[in-house]
């Protein structure tokens, strides 16, 4: 690295410091008025290009991702905005599909921080981290200037930092019970929320919802005359089939049947989340069944450059080590159905680490059929479930001799490949480490994973 680049690493990592010294993700004061005061004071730099705005449970960074995809194979130049990271924060501010450099992301904030400091002199509550990386995001896109923003929801929507963009296509992805002590403790309730983004005028892409939720999302779109567009019944999955390193699909859009599209990810859950990308692209475009299907070509160009890191991502082979970011328990049921699918493992160690904010119990539950053996260990956040905490909860499940406690998560992933070398026949074909339980544990074990192999 140049001294130039070490100046501006060393900068970033100030940067990063400053937000983070502000109230946490964790750290909720639901209003919309901090945001909106310091994005008045800018200029209202959101306003300035068009967006597709994404809630749901799960599935939002992937279908983030997906969009984004399709977006930029269609000429357009994007930003796209996700959270959490899983190594750096940079990583959450993405222009043209790569984060944005050091030197973008610090002259942005020091740009930013006087009208920061504005608002907070007004303020009972400083702007928080994500209030403010949000603005950071919105100002960063302003300046470039992209065409379109995908933006993911922080937290539910109608009071989230991200729903002040009155985006012309809103995208809900499949909505479960997580974050209740905020969102309400029903899916419905936590449907309500999330009902938010949509607004008069734009645009609704829902993916297939429990029932309850499905009821408030569409009355709300019925109270705002908004089109609606439902997996299932406008678009979805018509048929899908393993490939070597992810699937094929043909999915079936707004516009009409797009065949024949690989898609570099496993599990039936990333095919819907592609139909959903899809059909939002779509709705941005204004395609229906009046105007015919946006150019195929493109389209499974797009999806075939799609990657999800931390979703079932292998990092290494012998024995091959997955990630996965999974951190509830509807998240864990998807992510062991597409392993259950796309992967052949004999004998399976996991390493978890959970926030402590979550349903550990459930999610240990849909691990233990799949694993011969779990270490526990605990990563880096103030929130992680203590080491032995969790451990008390996976013996229940597991029984003492199938569960190891490693409270660091370097040593944790050494005991689980030490573990899944030690077959019973000597042949690793066959054997695996899944890292998984939270997006905190799944960046750490990557940047672990990766000093290792460098």
């Amino acid at each position: 690295m140049t001294s130039a680049g070490k100046l501006e690493l060393a900068r970033r990592v100030e940067v990063e410091q400053a937000l983070l010294s502000r109230w946490g993700e964790a750290k909720i004061s639901p209003s919309r008025e901090r945001i909106e005061a310091v994005l008045d004071l800018l200029g209202q730099p959101q306003h300035s290009y068009r967006s597709i705005h994404i809630t749901g449970t799960n599935g939002k960074t992937s279908t983030a991702r997906m969009i984004d995809e399709l977006l930029r194979g269609f000429g357009l130049r994007t930003g796209r905005y996700t959270s959490p990271h899983l190594v750096s924060m940079t990583e959450r501010i993405v222009l043209d599909g790569e984060p944005v450099p050091d030197r973008t992301f610090t002259d942005a904030y020091d740009e930013l921080l006087p009208y920061l400091d504005l608002v907070d002199q007004r303020s009972d509550i400083p702007l928080t981290f994500f209030e403010t990386i949000t603005a950071l995001a919105f100002v960063i896109f302003a300046d470039a200037p992209v065409d379109v923003a995908v933006v993911e929801v922080g937290m539910g929507g109608s009071w989230d930092a991200t729903n002040v963009l009155q985006a012309p296509v809103a995208v809900v992805t499949p909505i479960a019970l997580d974050h209740v002590q905020y969102l309400g403790d029903t899916v419905a309730k936590i449907a309500i929320e999330k009902a938010g983004i949509i607004h008069a005028g734009s645009s609704a892409v829902l993916a297939a919802q429990p029932t309850e939720a499905a009821a408030e999302l569409i009355k709300r779109a019925v109270e705002l005359q908004v089109p609606v567009a439902r997996e299932g019944m406008e678009f979805g999955v018509q048929e899908r089939r393993l490939a070597v390193g992810g699937q094929v699909v043909t999915l079936q859009g707004l516009g009409g049947v797009y065949d024949e599209i690989f898609l570099p990810l496993h599990g039936a859950y990333q095919a819907q989340n592609a139909a959903c990308a899809l059909a939002a692209v779509e709705a941005f475009f204004g395609s229906g069944a009046a105007t015919g299907p946006i150019d195929l070509d493109i389209v499974r160009s797009s999806f075939a450059a799609v990657s999800a890191p931390g979703r079932l991502e292998a990092v290494r082979s012998a024995p091959t080590v997955l990630i996965d970011a999974s951190h509830n328990p509807a998240g864990m049921r998807a992510t062991i159905e597409a392993l259950n699918e796309g992967f052949d493992f004999r004998q399976l160690v996991g390493v978890v680490s959970m926030l402590a904010d979550k349903d550990a119990r459930q999610a240990l539950e849909i691990l233990e059929p799949v694993l011969v053996h779990l270490v526990v260990t605990q990563n880096s956040s103030s929130r992680a479930f203590v080491a032995d905490e969790l451990a008390a909860i996976a013996v229940g499940i597991f029984g003492p001799e199938r569960v190891s406690v490693e409270p660091r998560l370097d040593d944790a992933i050494e005991t689980a490949i030490r573990l899944a070398e030690d077959t019973p026949d000597g042949v690793l074909a066959g054997a695996g480490v899944l890292i998984t339980g939270s997006v905190v544990t799944a960046g750490e074990a990557r940047t672990l994973l990766a000093r290792g192999s460098s």
